[in-house]
């Protein structure tokens, strides 16, 4: 699996897109339809409507990348279809690509040390 290093902000487009568009159609819908940066480092992930088909984009600092996977089976696990974006954390992300039920996924709270 490719995952992701580092600290990024995960938007999932609740609605199916039109798979015929690319990076720069993609992140035009990122812009126009939820006034987000496309250049701003985050990752969007789009869905298409066969549930077994996700392409992603981010910045990576020099250019536009264009993530496209088809998974065998059942496909992914969507949120229900709706306008806008949510955000998802890493762990769910993860399970999102793996196909996993990633809204069972949840962060384990960490208390803060008093003293080392």
């Amino acid at each position: 699996m490719i995952s992701p290093a580092g600290n990024f902000k995960f938007y999932v487009a609740t609605k199916p897109v039109d798979f015929r568009k690319g990076m720069d159609g993609l992140a035009a819908i990122v812009m126009n339809e939820f006034e987000l940066d496309a250049f701003s480092g985050a990752i969007f992930i789009f869905r298409s409507k066969r549930a077994d088909r996700l392409k992603m984009i981010v910045w990576d600092g020099t250019g536009l990348v264009l993530v496209y996977k088809r998974i065998e089976g059942k496909g992914f696990e969507w949120p229900r279809i709706s306008d806008g974006m949510i955000t998802i954390n890493k762990s769910q992300f993860e399970a999102l690509f793996e196909g996993l039920d990633w809204k069972r996924v949840t962060a384990r709270s960490v208390r803060r040390p008093a003293a080392v």
